[in-house]
């Protein structure tokens, strides 16, 4: 059998769970009909839903429609819980979308609507209560295609073909052309149009009487196709729960494959909590029921026992892990719990709600003692009481909410974040722009691999993503933003993956203090139904409220007023609705978005939030001098970064030119005095550097750039002074990751690799006559002691146990700096400031390839020309041993 999972969706009070048990009943699956009113229905399993009469928790029914396997998922209709309906969205092969009959579209079915369309789901509509007086079919399949798309088609099996065919055909430029030429639209072509949304099939009947819910079966049986799937593992998880017994449930569909109890199940092996866990128990649920299983094949839907760090949105095998919802609580509440009870023990039992319900957001406050969650509304906080006082016999309440708030930014900035502790090293520049309203955070790379290396660029995307970043205006979470890496630097040895985190954190908040920030709240649409007398009393609130709203439309004795206003403003408002109307008005509200705040400065002085004095968001960086590191404030991070600006790099190369004033918002350009990690660095800047933090050092002539020769005399002295002794200092392991050839050598075989350049620095200390002296760091048994080894005629240093090659070659420049001519190779940018500082001169490990290279033609012509002088040495005396034997056999003394 083929297997299908198809999800049922609704504006609360059109009828949904009435039409599953219809579905269920005409099925076989149900012997008796079951009402909600009557607290019987098959899928109001908790009894909060049987004494509310809504849908709270998503559930699962089983049932055959021909071929297909069904699993039919009934989900919450009430705005509050939408975060639970569109969790439910991630596993579905169809849906359908119950449409109150006498209400039409509500403001609430085109959320449901647009999140369909998001996931891409195809959608079948069911016209409900349709047996109502006042309804009407054409006015409402007009509505539908108003309001929800053009290509919804009517269905019904007893409309005349031709005018169904005409209106497939309408929809798609092939189907007209099959049209034509057979007259007819064949049903595998109306399925693949529903398939690939490019028709919407609309029934009409009524749930509660069984009206037209027959031929709704049928429709979808003969107009559904299987999804496809492959033979590796995959699964996503949609819902966590526990049973009676409080087992911890794992509800997923297995989208690839199969599963079978016992199998082994886990996350991503890259993943920082990585884990692992046996399959104890599958269940296939039925209502309140299940039956036990072993295996479990693609396409199913199941409930798994034994997987304790499971997520709902999570994906295990092949599957990915899911986006961030679209809708959001945007209430946050503290929660008020009794005296005998601690913190600990209702955060713990708050948790595991949590574990259930991720959208709560649990927060535990640590400065006020506090905990606080986010909630959508007030029916969600009465089901939220109700669950402690059944689980954990604990009886809470709710402060006031307060609004979620959000923070974006209106111009573009570049942020830098560095992090240098002594042997730490990271730097990550990011360009901060703003989206689109609801596009939420996108992230995204424009940083050169030769720069940094991809691993070090995907851990940074990663950090950027794992983390809800707060904004500098009140702390609250930033939204609509593109981030993109542009630059930045690892050390070869002293980065860890920790550094990378504690920069890319730094630089969102070092960017953000520079931009133009922007404080956003929520705003819900509403639908205002009132009597025509109280139109005027109405539209004065609604003013007062900061909200906007369209012209009144008349629909019977009512007026209906539609427009949008901040959640803040109409929390209460339902209230006022009903005493003024006299209880003939009614308000619906649904999530709009966010958009800027209609009172920033208001809300700013009562959260007196300060960024520089936020500890767990640092806006400054961490340098390194003198061997500490040391903090700077954001504005000074420019000064010290060791990376060019990336903002004026890319305006340079889109203007041709450098600007003298900065334009708003760049990032402020400072002279390159502070670049200590610059592999290609002149010494003349890194001169400055010392020079600007130490004072002048009085350093020996060179008469070189890179290389140290003999002092010229002093003084006017005609007596010659004895060639100063020249020392050349190489950091091992940093030349070998900083050479080509041996960085892929030392890939298969590193001893290898440390013995070539052993041997280059044989021929070059060969040709150039200095010391030589090669350091590694140590790696040698625990509790060795430094080893000298001399090898031909260099000498290789192995550090003592805990010692680097830095501290070592740190070490002897200090000592010998200023006696002797010292050059040390390396491209760590410490090592080079504290050469300049003894009196030494520098040269970076690829500048020094060059220089091998230079020595080694120079030692191969040199054989060249030595060569070509033995072999005419050998000719002239070969020539004159001839002339000699043809003269003693001329005269005789030799015979020819």
């Amino acid at each position: 059998m083929k297997n299908l999972v198809i999800g049922i969706l609704a504006h609360v009070d059109a009828g949904k769970t009435t039409l599953s048990e219809s579905i269920l009943y005409l099925s076989g699956k149900l012997r008796k009909l079951g009402r909600v009113d009557h607290g019987d229905a098959f899928l109001d399993t908790y009894e909060l839903e049987r004494s509310r009469g809504i849908t709270i928790f998503s559930k699962q029914a089983v049932f055959e429609l021909g071929d297909t396997r069904v699993t039919l998922l009934d989900t919450p209709g009430h705005v509050d819980f939408s975060a639970e309906m569109e969790r439910t969205l991630q596993v579905l092969d169809y849906a359908i979308l119950v449409i109150n009959g006498a209400d039409g579209v509500q403001g609430h079915t085109r959320t449901l609507w647009n999140l369909l369309k998001q996931y891409k789901i195809p959608t079948f509509l069911f016209v409900n209560k349709m047996d109502q007086q006042g309804t009407d079919r054409e006015k409402l399949l007009l509505e539908l295609k108003e309001k929800l798309d053009e290509a919804c088609v009517f269905f019904d099996e007893n409309q005349p073909e031709e005018e169904f065919f005409d209106a497939l055909a309408m929809c798609k430029e092939e189907t007209m052309e099959e049209y034509l030429e057979t007259g007819m639209v064949a049903p595998e072509t109306i399925a693949k149009m529903i398939y690939h949304r490019e028709i919407f099939p609309c029934y009409f009947g009524s749930a509660l009487k069984v009206q037209g819910v027959e031929e709704f079966l049928r429709g979808m049986e003969q107009y559904t196709l299987p999804p496809k799937s492959g033979n590796q593992f995959g699964a996503k998880v949609y819902k966590i729960s526990r049973d009676g017994q409080n087992n911890r449930l794992t509800h997923l569909k297995i989208t690839g494959g199969t599963l079978k109890v016992k199998d082994v199940l886990g996350n991503s092996k890259d993943s920082e909590n990585h884990w692992e866990e046996k399959v104890n128990q599958i269940r296939i649920y039925s209502g309140e029921k299940f039956e036990a299983v072993q295996e479990v094949e693609a396409g199913m839907v199941c409930a798994v026992a034994g997987l304790s760090n499971t997520y709902p949105g999570e994906g295990l095998g092949m599957e990915k892990d899911s986006k961030a919802p679209v809708l959001e609580p945007v209430l946050n509440y503290q929660i008020l719990f009794p005296e005998e009870y601690d913190a600990h023990t209702m955060l713990k039992y708050l948790r595991l709600l949590e574990e259930e319900e991720p959208m709560l957001r649990i927060v535990w406050n640590e400065e006020l003692g506090e905990i606080h969650a986010q909630l959508m509304g007030e029916v969600q906080i009465e089901i939220l009481q109700s669950l402690m006082q059944e689980r954990f016999g604990v009886s809470v309440s709710f402060g006031r909410g307060n609004i979620v708030y959000k923070e974006t930014i209106r111009k573009m900035a570049e942020g830098v974040g560095h992090y240098e502790p002594l042997r730490h090293y990271a730097e990550v520049h990011l360009i901060l722009e703003p989206g689109r309203p609801g596009s939420g955070l996108v992230f995204d790379t424009i940083c050169s691999e030769d720069g940094l290396d991809r691993n070090w660029q995907r851990l940074i995307l990663t950090h950027l993503m794992e983390k809800v970043h707060r904004g500098v205006l009140t702390g609250a979470a930033i939204t609509d933003m593109k981030i993109t890496l542009a630059a930045g630097r690892a050390h070869l040895k002293h980065t860890e993956g920790g550094d990378f985190r504690e920069a890319t954190y730094r630089a969102v908040r070092q960017g953000l203090m520079q931009a133009e920030s922007v404080l956003l709240e929520p705003y819900y649409e509403f639908r205002l139904e009132i009597p025509s007398e109280c139109v005027g009393r109405a539209l004065t609130d609604i003013q007062k409220r900061y909200g906007e709203f369209r012209p009144p439309e008349v629909e019977g004795d009512l007026s209906v007023i539609i427009g949008s206003a901040p959640v803040e403003t109409m929390r209460d408002y339902q209230k006022e609705v009903t005493s003024y109307s006299k209880g003939r008005g009614r308000i619906f509200c649904t999530l709009q978005g966010y958009a800027p705040c209609h009172n920033t400065e208001e809300v700013l002085e009562v959260a007196g939030y300060d960024p520089e004095r936020d500890l767990e968001n640092p806006t400054g960086s961490v340098f390194c001098a003198h061997g500490a590191g040391f903090n700077v404030p954001w504005n000074e991070v420019p000064e010290y970064m060791h990376i060019e600006s990336q903002l004026e790099k890319m305006r340079v190369k889109n203007t041709g030119s450098r600007s003298e004033t900065p334009v708003k918002n760049d990032m402020p350009q400072k002279p390159r005095h502070q670049q200590l990690h610059a592999a290609e660095m002149e010494n003349q800047e890194l001169e400055e550097i010392f020079i600007r933090t130490y004072g002048k050092v009085e350093r020996k002539s060179d008469n070189g750039p890179r290389r140290v020769t003999a002092s010229s005399s002093a003084g006017g002295s005609t007596k010659p002074k004895a060639p100063v002794q020249e020392y050349l200092l190489v950091d091992g392991y940093n030349v070998i990751h900083a050479w080509e050839d041996l960085k892929e050598l030392s890939k298969d075989n590193f001893e290898a690799a440390r013995n070539k350049l052993m041997d280059i620095l044989c021929n070059y200390q060969g040709y150039k006559k200095c010391t030589v002296i090669l350091v590694f760091d140590a790696y040698k048994v625990e509790g060795y002691n430094m080893e000298v080894q001399k090898y031909h005629n260099i000498y290789v240093v192995y550090t003592k146990e805990a010692e680097t090659a830095d501290q070592y070659i740190e070490k002897v420049v200090h000592e010998i700096g200023r006696k002797y001519h010292v050059t040390v190779v390396t491209s760590d940018g410490i090592e080079q400031i504290v050469t300049l500082g003894q009196g030494g001169t520098l040269i970076s490990a690829r500048e020094f390839l060059q220089e091998v290279e230079i020595v080694r033609g120079q030692i191969q012509d040199d054989i060249n020309e030595r060569r070509e002088t033995s072999k005419n040495y050998l000719f002239h005396h070969l020539d004159e041993e001839l002339a000699s034997e043809m003269e003693e056999i001329r005269l005789g003394k030799k015979k020819e």
